[in-house]
């Protein structure tokens, strides 16, 4: 198969906006806003974050914690530009974005562990043990 690129004539743009329209509308708001989308699961012994970050590195993001504010964080870099091809069209983009989240006093900040795997940036955020006091049975006089 060739590819052979058209002339376009000037309203050819907004013809494809205007039959794309209902079909992709909004689709994608969140990461092109950049603000990919989070589920946070809680378990017994603490919450499983995922949040979705197709098409990154590892080593593109950055996770802190300081003074009970988790932020996640991944910083756009500028691919060099390959003089061996021209680009025709460019749909996908990744953006960088930043999300804070506000730890209370149940989750052990110190033990906080992210791994990235399959698009999905994972994070256990594990609860503190509850110091569980003996029941006490008090004496009536």
């Amino acid at each position: 198969m060739t590819f052979v690129k058209q002339p376009t004539p000037v309203n050819n743009l907004f013809e494809e906006l205007l039959n794309n329209f209902p079909s992709n509308w909004g689709r994608d708001f969140a990461n092109q806003v950049g603000h990919p989308k989070v589920n946070i699961h809680e378990t017994t012994d603490g919450y499983h974050l995922e949040l979705i970050a197709a098409g990154r590195n590892k080593e593109d993001f950055k996770v802190n914690v300081e003074k009970d504010l988790l932020t996640i964080s991944f910083e756009k870099k500028e691919l060099a530009e390959n003089k061996e091809y021209k680009t025709i069209r460019k749909e996908f983009t990744l953006n960088s974005f930043k999300r804070s989240f506000s730890l209370d006093e149940k989750i052990k900040a110190d033990a906080i562990q992210a791994k990235y795997e399959n698009g999905i940036l994972k994070l256990y955020l594990p609860k503190k043990e509850q110091v569980l006091q003996a029941p006490k049975e008090i004496t009536i006089l």
